[in-house]
């Protein structure tokens, strides 16, 4: 085509640069530019003028730069493509605006759930909620367990001296082993929590595992440190595994252990009463038994511990009524137990100062925790005529995490607590021997 007139022809510089990506190919087309012109010849007048050059035109400085291909993106892992583990805070303070709310984590939601809740009862609303299966399974699944993990627990190596590897002491309550003046060594472990009584009365029980065979010196350790005089063991030894540790001496029963060859005095004697399973030692202490009592689902058996030329007196009660994977079939074996341990626990007050009351089954939550909130149960129900078992368990589980560690260990516990309201009851002929009516399982820790 032929354009006639005298105003010059000109032609725009068009760069067609392809740019080498990851896709396909992009062209870019400069813009126009009235700098670039390219003058047509007197003899190109008149017609269409082709530009030739045989190199390409110098480089404009006024002209876009040739784009370059980006930098590849570094592979990003996915809890980077996800966002940071770190949280966002925003300091609000310079808006001149107090913030809403504040937000709690969920250890502190979990104990402010730990701290309030209540529901007390008297006798009435008592039996009624011992029947409503299906409330306490609500309620009991909406107290959290507060249980500890290790790095809260931070004591270093204490993993072999837990008879469980999930069940661990919460630290603001768990009992230290003081190192014994000769030694002089740092303090020791074990696998034992304060829990308070009656009132929020403090370190009126310690709840702890059964013994293992390395930590029955231990154990001993605590019962003479803490001055305790009742020891109450609500396991067998063997429930289809081992449960706990033989940690005191059984009459008719002769024992391995002999005495060391230091006690020179008296030494056959010793030897004797080892042979007759009346005497053995365990670590530094020398425990002897004396009275052995079988009564209805328990056995009580009175110990004497000696260390050097001290001697302190236990009574152990050692409850064999409560089968593996089941519960008693009735209450009144527990509610027995409960009340000679109160009874000689108030006849130690009148004479001495008595230290906690030691209570372990395996793991030191379940059974335990059932005792003990049974203790304390009919003791409120007694001074005040009712009972308030989910604060008491949710105190508990702010001494030691886990305490009440089944639904059905937790109906057992209304079941136990109602029986014993009955029988406060005026003109009530309540029957001890009653069975249970809420068959549990799972009862075995």
């Amino acid at each position: 085509m032929l354009l006639r007139g005298t105003f010059p022809l000109f032609r725009s510089t068009v760069r067609e640069l392809l740019i080498s990506t990851d896709s396909l190919p992009l062209v870019f087309v400069a813009p126009w530019n009235h700098n670039q012109v390219s003058p047509i010849s007197d003899k190109h007048t008149g017609s269409m003028a082709r530009v030739h050059s045989d190199s390409p035109p110098a480089e404009d400085p006024g002209s876009p730069p040739p784009m370059t291909t980006p930098p590849r993106k570094a592979s990003v892992r996915l809890q980077e493509r996800r966002g940071s583990n770190l949280s966002l805070q925003l300091d609000v303070s310079s808006l001149g605006v107090e913030p809403i709310c504040s937000v709690s984590t969920p250890k502190e939601v979990w104990l402010q759930l730990l701290h309030t809740s209540s529901r007390p009862l008297k006798h009435a609303m008592l039996q009624q909620a011992a029947r409503d299966t299906n409330m306490l399974n609500s309620e009991y699944q909406k107290i959290p367990p507060n249980f500890v993990t290790s790095a809260e627990l931070d004591v270093p190596g204490h993993m072999i001296k837990d008879r469980y590897k999930t069940i661990l002491p919460n630290p603001e309550t768990r009992v230290i082993l003081k190192s014994p003046e000769e030694d002089a060594g740092p303090d020791r472990y074990i696998n034992a929590n304060y829990i308070r009584g009656y009132n929020g009365a403090p370190q009126a029980f310690i709840a702890t595992q059964g013994p293992l065979l390395h930590t029955v010196g231990d154990f001993w350790d605590m019962v003479w440190q803490e001055k305790s005089r009742i020891i109450v063991m609500l396991t067998r030894l063997k429930e289809n595994n081992e449960k706990c540790e033989l940690y005191w001496p059984q009459p008719r029963e002769v024992r391995t252990r002999v005495v060391k060859e230091e006690q020179e005095e008296g030494s056959e004697d010793l030897k004797e009463e080892e042979e007759e399973g009346r005497m053995v030692q365990f670590g530094r202490y020398i425990l002897r038994v004396g009275d052995v009592q079988e009564k209805c689902g328990f056995t009580v058996t009175d110990i004497e511990v000696q260390l050097s030329e001290e001697r302190h007196r236990v009574r152990h009660y050692w409850f064999t009524s409560w089968p593996d994977h089941h519960i008693p079939q009735c209450t009144a074996p527990l509610l027995r137990l409960v009340e000679e341990v109160e009874m000689y626990s108030d006849s130690l007050s009148d004479t001495s100062a008595p230290g906690p009351v030691v209570v372990h089954c395996s793991a030191g939550i379940g059974r335990t925790g059932c005792f003990i909130v049974s203790s304390i149960g009919c003791r409120q129900l007694r001074e005040t005529g009712q009972v308030d078992i989910l604060e008491m368990v949710c105190q508990l589980r702010l001494d030691r995490g886990g305490m009440i560690q089944t639904t059905e260990q937790y109906q057992f516990l209304y079941s136990t607590l109602a029986q014993y309201s009955s029988q406060l009851q005026p003109g009530q002929d309540q029957n001890p021997l009653e069975p249970v009516s809420i068959r549990l399982q799972n009862l075995h820790l």
